[in-house]
Protein backbone atom coordinates (compact mmCIF):
# COMPACT_ATOMS: atom_id res chain seq x y z
CA UNK A 1 0.00 0.00 0.00
CA UNK A 2 0.88 4.16 -0.48
CA UNK A 3 1.19 5.46 3.16
CA UNK A 4 1.23 8.92 1.38
CA UNK A 5 -0.67 8.92 -1.74
CA UNK A 6 1.38 12.52 -2.93
CA UNK A 7 4.44 10.46 -2.55
CA UNK A 8 6.06 8.22 -5.10
CA UNK A 9 7.08 5.83 -2.05
CA UNK A 10 5.44 2.34 -1.08
CA UNK A 11 5.53 0.57 1.61
CA UNK A 12 3.46 -1.99 3.58
CA UNK A 13 2.81 -2.29 7.24
CA UNK A 14 2.52 -4.44 9.73
CA UNK A 15 0.33 -4.53 12.86
CA UNK A 16 2.00 -4.88 16.54
CA UNK A 17 -0.31 -5.07 18.74
CA UNK A 18 -3.31 -3.78 16.51
CA UNK A 19 -1.06 -0.90 15.46
CA UNK A 20 0.03 -0.54 12.12
CA UNK A 21 4.11 0.00 11.79
CA UNK A 22 5.44 0.82 8.31
CA UNK A 23 8.10 -1.77 6.95
CA UNK A 24 10.55 0.73 5.17
CA UNK A 25 14.38 -0.32 4.83
CA UNK A 26 16.94 2.49 4.96
CA UNK A 27 16.62 3.74 1.79
CA UNK A 28 12.89 4.25 1.28
CA UNK A 29 12.79 5.67 4.65
CA UNK A 30 15.10 8.16 3.99
CA UNK A 31 13.59 8.85 0.39
CA UNK A 32 10.17 9.06 2.04
CA UNK A 33 11.30 11.54 4.26
CA UNK A 34 12.78 13.72 2.17
CA UNK A 35 10.32 13.99 -0.51
CA UNK A 36 7.95 15.15 2.53
CA UNK A 37 10.11 17.83 3.27
CA UNK A 38 10.01 18.54 -0.06
CA UNK A 39 6.25 19.07 -0.66
CA UNK A 40 4.86 22.55 -0.90
CA UNK A 41 1.64 21.71 1.61
CA UNK A 42 0.71 19.01 3.70
CA UNK A 43 2.02 17.60 7.03
CA UNK A 44 3.68 14.05 8.30
CA UNK A 45 4.25 13.07 11.66
CA UNK A 46 6.39 10.26 12.17
CA UNK A 47 7.10 8.14 15.77
CA UNK A 48 8.31 5.38 16.74
CA UNK A 49 7.40 2.59 18.25
CA UNK A 50 9.82 0.08 20.97
CA UNK A 51 8.72 -2.17 23.60
CA UNK A 52 8.63 0.83 25.47
CA UNK A 53 6.02 2.42 23.83
CA UNK A 54 3.93 -0.48 23.17
CA UNK A 55 3.70 -0.97 26.78
CA UNK A 56 2.15 2.68 27.22
CA UNK A 57 -0.02 2.08 24.77
CA UNK A 58 -1.71 -0.84 26.20
CA UNK A 59 -2.76 1.12 29.49
CA UNK A 60 -3.71 4.10 27.47
CA UNK A 61 -6.15 4.84 24.39
CA UNK A 62 -5.50 8.57 24.22
CA UNK A 63 -1.76 7.44 23.30
CA UNK A 64 -2.94 4.62 20.98
CA UNK A 65 -5.22 6.68 18.81
CA UNK A 66 -2.53 9.64 18.81
CA UNK A 67 -0.10 6.69 17.66
CA UNK A 68 -2.69 5.89 14.88
CA UNK A 69 -2.68 9.54 13.02
CA UNK A 70 1.29 9.20 13.07
CA UNK A 71 3.12 7.05 10.73
CA UNK A 72 5.18 4.77 12.87
CA UNK A 73 8.36 3.26 12.29
CA UNK A 74 9.98 0.25 14.51
CA UNK A 75 12.62 1.11 16.55
CA UNK A 76 14.10 -1.88 18.42
CA UNK A 77 14.87 -5.72 18.94
CA UNK A 78 11.50 -5.62 21.22
CA UNK A 79 9.25 -4.80 17.76
CA UNK A 80 11.34 -6.83 15.44
CA UNK A 81 10.13 -10.39 18.08
CA UNK A 82 6.01 -8.97 17.95
CA UNK A 83 7.26 -8.92 14.14
CA UNK A 84 8.54 -12.30 13.98
CA UNK A 85 5.84 -13.69 16.12
CA UNK A 86 3.15 -12.17 14.45
CA UNK A 87 4.29 -12.01 10.51
CA UNK A 88 6.98 -14.61 10.76
CA UNK A 89 10.00 -12.21 9.64
CA UNK A 90 11.61 -9.24 11.55
CA UNK A 91 11.33 -5.87 10.01
CA UNK A 92 13.82 -4.56 7.41
CA UNK A 93 15.58 -1.90 9.90
CA UNK A 94 15.85 -0.96 13.00
CA UNK A 95 14.65 2.89 12.23
CA UNK A 96 15.17 4.24 15.43
CA UNK A 97 15.02 7.96 15.97
CA UNK A 98 18.48 8.31 17.37
CA UNK A 99 19.83 6.54 14.02
CA UNK A 100 16.84 7.96 11.64
CA UNK A 101 17.09 11.17 12.15
CA UNK A 102 21.06 12.06 11.86
CA UNK A 103 20.93 9.95 9.09
CA UNK A 104 18.00 11.81 7.34
CA UNK A 105 19.91 14.91 7.97
CA UNK A 106 23.14 13.24 6.30
CA UNK A 107 20.73 11.93 3.25
CA UNK A 108 19.08 15.37 2.60
CA UNK A 109 21.23 17.09 0.36
CA UNK A 110 18.56 19.97 -0.06
CA UNK A 111 19.52 22.61 2.52
CA UNK A 112 16.03 22.71 5.28
CA UNK A 113 15.44 24.67 7.80
CA UNK A 114 15.54 22.73 11.04
CA UNK A 115 13.14 23.41 13.89
CA UNK A 116 13.85 22.09 17.47
CA UNK A 117 12.05 21.96 20.75
CA UNK A 118 12.92 20.18 23.69
CA UNK A 119 15.04 19.01 26.12
CA UNK A 120 17.06 21.30 29.10
CA UNK A 121 17.40 24.57 27.54
CA UNK A 122 21.45 23.76 28.09
CA UNK A 123 21.03 20.31 26.60
CA UNK A 124 19.35 21.85 23.34
CA UNK A 125 22.07 24.52 22.48
CA UNK A 126 24.56 22.01 22.97
CA UNK A 127 22.18 19.44 20.79
CA UNK A 128 21.85 22.69 17.90
CA UNK A 129 25.78 22.80 17.98
CA UNK A 130 26.00 18.95 17.31
CA UNK A 131 23.46 19.25 14.60
CA UNK A 132 25.24 21.90 12.94
CA UNK A 133 28.77 19.82 12.48
CA UNK A 134 27.14 16.91 11.91
CA UNK A 135 25.48 18.48 8.82
CA UNK A 136 26.52 22.23 8.28
CA UNK A 137 24.38 22.62 5.17
CA UNK A 138 21.18 22.75 7.42
CA UNK A 139 19.86 25.59 9.11
CA UNK A 140 19.24 24.12 12.84
CA UNK A 141 17.12 26.28 15.02
CA UNK A 142 16.31 26.11 18.51
CA UNK A 143 13.01 27.33 19.71
CA UNK A 144 11.80 26.09 23.23
CA UNK A 145 13.90 23.82 25.63
CA UNK A 146 10.87 21.08 26.99
CA UNK A 147 10.22 22.69 30.33
CA UNK A 148 8.08 25.35 29.26
CA UNK A 149 4.46 25.57 30.88
CA UNK A 150 1.49 24.04 28.83
CA UNK A 151 -0.23 27.68 28.62
CA UNK A 152 2.98 28.30 26.40
CA UNK A 153 2.23 25.82 24.01
CA UNK A 154 0.75 28.37 21.01
CA UNK A 155 3.06 31.46 21.70
CA UNK A 156 5.82 28.61 21.33
CA UNK A 157 4.14 27.20 18.28
CA UNK A 158 3.21 30.81 17.08
CA UNK A 159 7.01 31.53 16.49
CA UNK A 160 7.46 28.32 14.91
CA UNK A 161 5.00 29.52 12.60
CA UNK A 162 7.34 33.11 11.96
CA UNK A 163 10.63 30.24 10.85
CA UNK A 164 8.62 28.25 8.34
CA UNK A 165 10.74 25.48 9.02
CA UNK A 166 10.54 22.12 6.76
CA UNK A 167 11.38 19.63 9.64
CA UNK A 168 9.70 20.14 13.13
CA UNK A 169 12.31 17.76 15.88
CA UNK A 170 10.12 17.65 19.33
CA UNK A 171 11.70 15.91 22.08
CA UNK A 172 10.27 15.94 25.14
CA UNK A 173 9.90 11.56 25.82
CA UNK A 174 7.04 9.57 24.83
CA UNK A 175 3.50 9.90 25.82
CA UNK A 176 3.95 13.58 26.42
CA UNK A 177 5.83 14.75 22.72
CA UNK A 178 3.20 12.60 20.74
CA UNK A 179 0.34 14.15 22.52
CA UNK A 180 1.82 17.27 22.56
CA UNK A 181 2.10 17.60 18.93
CA UNK A 182 -1.21 15.97 18.13
CA UNK A 183 -2.89 19.13 20.09
CA UNK A 184 -0.40 21.94 19.56
CA UNK A 185 0.98 21.23 15.91
CA UNK A 186 -0.85 21.73 12.57
CA UNK A 187 -0.76 23.58 9.61
CA UNK A 188 1.40 26.08 8.89
CA UNK A 189 4.08 23.93 11.43
CA UNK A 190 6.23 22.16 9.21
CA UNK A 191 5.37 19.82 6.75
CA UNK A 192 7.73 16.59 8.26
CA UNK A 193 7.21 16.50 12.16
CA UNK A 194 9.20 14.04 13.91
CA UNK A 195 9.02 13.00 17.39
CA UNK A 196 12.41 12.23 18.73
CA UNK A 197 12.67 11.13 22.19
CA UNK A 198 16.28 11.11 23.53
CA UNK A 199 17.66 12.20 20.56
CA UNK A 200 18.69 15.93 21.67
CA UNK A 201 20.72 14.20 25.12
CA UNK A 202 22.65 12.19 21.95
CA UNK A 203 23.27 14.47 20.26
CA UNK A 204 24.50 17.28 22.96
CA UNK A 205 26.89 14.23 24.58
CA UNK A 206 24.64 14.19 27.31
CA UNK A 207 24.48 10.47 27.10
CA UNK A 208 27.11 8.50 25.17
CA UNK A 209 26.22 6.15 22.15
CA UNK A 210 27.13 2.30 22.35
CA UNK A 211 29.25 1.27 19.91
CA UNK A 212 28.90 0.45 16.62
CA UNK A 213 28.47 -3.02 17.23
CA UNK A 214 26.41 -3.04 20.31
CA UNK A 215 23.70 -0.79 17.90
CA UNK A 216 23.79 -3.76 14.91
CA UNK A 217 23.27 -6.06 17.66
CA UNK A 218 20.06 -3.70 18.90
CA UNK A 219 21.26 -3.61 22.65
CA UNK A 220 21.67 -0.11 22.91
CA UNK A 221 18.99 -0.50 25.14
CA UNK A 222 21.71 -2.50 27.37
CA UNK A 223 24.19 -0.13 27.15
CA UNK A 224 21.76 3.09 28.44
CA UNK A 225 20.67 0.43 31.42
CA UNK A 226 24.45 0.14 32.23
CA UNK A 227 24.62 4.28 32.21
CA UNK A 228 22.18 5.12 33.15
CA UNK A 229 20.60 2.23 36.01
CA UNK A 230 18.67 4.68 38.47
CA UNK A 231 16.47 6.15 35.24
CA UNK A 232 15.93 3.31 33.38
CA UNK A 233 15.88 -0.24 35.30
CA UNK A 234 12.24 -0.15 35.68
CA UNK A 235 11.58 0.35 31.87
CA UNK A 236 14.23 -2.42 30.84
CA UNK A 237 14.07 -5.14 33.67
CA UNK A 238 10.16 -4.51 34.46
CA UNK A 239 8.93 -3.26 30.67
CA UNK A 240 10.86 -5.68 28.86
CA UNK A 241 9.28 -8.69 30.09
CA UNK A 242 5.62 -6.82 30.25
CA UNK A 243 6.12 -6.31 26.72
CA UNK A 244 6.71 -9.97 26.08
CA UNK A 245 3.57 -11.29 28.10
CA UNK A 246 1.48 -9.06 25.87
CA UNK A 247 2.70 -10.25 22.84
CA UNK A 248 2.75 -13.63 23.77
CA UNK A 249 -0.97 -13.02 25.22
CA UNK A 250 -2.05 -11.16 21.60
CA UNK A 251 -0.44 -14.44 19.99
CA UNK A 252 -2.65 -16.88 22.15
CA UNK A 253 -5.12 -14.69 22.40
CA UNK A 254 -5.50 -15.39 18.26
CA UNK A 255 -4.94 -12.20 16.66
CA UNK A 256 -4.14 -12.36 13.33
CA UNK A 257 -2.65 -8.73 13.38
CA UNK A 258 -3.06 -8.81 9.58
CA UNK A 259 -1.60 -5.98 7.80
CA UNK A 260 -3.71 -3.40 6.57
CA UNK A 261 -4.21 -3.13 2.86
CA UNK A 262 -5.78 -0.52 0.29
CA UNK A 263 -6.25 2.44 3.71
CA UNK A 264 -4.97 5.62 3.50
CA UNK A 265 -2.87 6.30 7.42
CA UNK A 266 -4.37 8.72 9.31
CA UNK A 267 -0.83 10.29 10.20
CA UNK A 268 -0.25 11.29 6.85
CA UNK A 269 -2.16 14.92 7.41
CA UNK A 270 -2.65 17.08 4.64
CA UNK A 271 -3.63 20.69 5.25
Amino acid sequence: MNVFPETSIVASQRAILDLPVCDFGWADAFAFADEIASLPIGQTVISFLNANNANLMMHDADYRAVLNRHIVLPDGHGVDIASWLFHGKVFPANLNGTDFVPGLMTYMTTPRRVAMIGARADVLERAVEGFRKHSPWHEFIPVADGFFDESQSDVIMAKVRELKPDILLIAMGSPKQEKWIDRHVGPGHARLVISVGALFDFMAGEVPRASLTVRRLRLEWLHRLIHEPGRLWRRYLLGNPRFLFYILRHKLRGNSNASPVGARRSGSRSF
